[in-house]
């Protein structure tokens, strides 16, 4: 049965099979022509760069390679051995010596998983499969007042809800043909959800209707995410990339036009919202593989990230999220990126070793994230 996952690169849905999992290199996405391997084993999708052997290119069979590096190995191993012989030596003339006399403390080689003394992992629940407090593709997340956790499945449409200690309470169903693309809740347990480019709202604890939250522009909503006030914040790109705010009582009071295109002169089809506690919003582009803040009037303030494999630079974003001191969370395939309230690149870490598909703070200002298979909370350091 087919099953869909969104580019890393670009965000477009790409379409795999289950004969296909567990290959390197199983698809390409119709709208970047970038290779891609599938998410299997609770690792996210991600670009593979093939390396291809010319014709010509020359290759040492087995045989020659253990001639030539059996020596350079036996020279490199008698050198690190005389080395160690000296070391206690040098130390003791530099005078960096400790307590019991030996030479001075060495850095260790390895040490703990970067950004484990940042983030402490609190609770974490949830493994592969379908069953109750399993997931498949979970990829939203939201809280209530009351500190229900609601998790989306992005394939589906299934919502399982959790208390607060991560125990299983019930599950419903949404829109089981359409992917659910954004997820929220607010304090009274009324849980929004953004499929078809519709947000639709339902009882939390049952699963019932509830009404459609409605633009006078039409539909075509991409996510969503609840504010401190009670209203919302929603990306919609219908026709382009607007960014839409809603009072508690679901009525819009901001409609940002353009929001990104008109910044970068560069289309945006693929947008994650998220709010800080004075009201600024935050939109990752995750084609221009940046976020842009907006002032609670909606006026565009400054952009940060960029695409590229330097800190502060994203690879594949996913999901944004803003703690209570206004630091701004990035979910990327290379980790969580964390940046000041201006943009300036904090750190990067691993909750639990993992990514992050979707995330939310507390009233504790803890971080509760998804990781496709699991839910990981954990506390942060100031």
């Amino acid at each position: 049965m087919p099953r869909t996952f969104d580019c890393p690169k670009c965000g477009a849905p790409v379409e795999f099979s289950n004969s296909q999992l567990g290959q390197e290199f199983t698809v390409r996405c119709n709208y970047c022509n970038s290779a891609l391997a599938e998410p299997s084993m609770g690792r996210p999708a991600h670009v593979v760069h093939l390396k291809i052997d010319s014709p010509g290119s020359f290759k040492l069979s087995k045989l020659v390679w253990v001639i030539v590096l059996v020596p350079v190995l036996g020279v490199v191993a008698g050198m690190v051995a005389m080395l160690a012989g000296f070391a206690p030596f040098f130390l003791s003339k530099s005078g960096n010596t400790n307590t019991n006399g030996r030479g001075g403390p060495f850095t260790p080689i390895g040490g703990t998983r970067p950004g484990s003394e940042f983030a402490t992992v609190l609770m974490k629940f949830g493994t592969e499969g379908i069953g109750a407090g399993m997931f498949t593709d979970a990829r939203s997340i939201a809280l209530d007042g009351e500190g229900h956790i609601y998790v989306g499945e992005y394939s589906g449409g299934r919502i399982q809800v959790f208390d607060s200690a991560g125990k299983f309470v019930t599950q419903w169903t949404a829109n089981p043909k359409m992917p659910l693309r954004g997820l929220a809740a607010d304090r009274k347990g009324t849980v929004y959800v953004v499929q078809a480019g519709k947000i639709q709202k339902f009882e939390g604890a049952s699963g019932k209707p509830l009404g459609e939250m409605t633009s006078a522009d039409g539909s075509g909503f991409d996510d969503i995410s609840a504010a401190a006030d009670g209203g919302f914040v929603a990306a919609w790109s219908r026709n382009t990339d607007d960014i839409v705010k809603f009072d508690s009582g679901g009525n819009v009071v901001r409609h940002i036009k353009a929001a990104i295109s008109s910044v970068t002169d560069r289309s945006e089809l693929n947008i994650r919202v998220a709010i800080d506690g004075s009201g600024n919003i935050y939109a990752l582009g995750t084609f221009n593989d940046a976020v842009f803040k907006f002032s609670p009037e909606g006026k565009y303030l400054n952009k940060f990230g960029g695409d590229g494999d330097k800190p502060g630079q994203f690879r594949a974003p996913g999901c944004i999220a803003v703690d209570g001191h206004g630091k701004v969370y990035v979910g990327d395939i290379k980790g969580v990126q964390v940046f000041d309230s201006d943009g300036r690149f904090l750190r990067t870490f691993r909750p639990d070793g993992g990514n992050a598909s979707g995330m939310i703070f507390n009233d504790k200002n803890e971080l509760l994230l998804v990781d496709r298979t699991k839910v990981v909370k954990v506390a942060l350091k100031e």
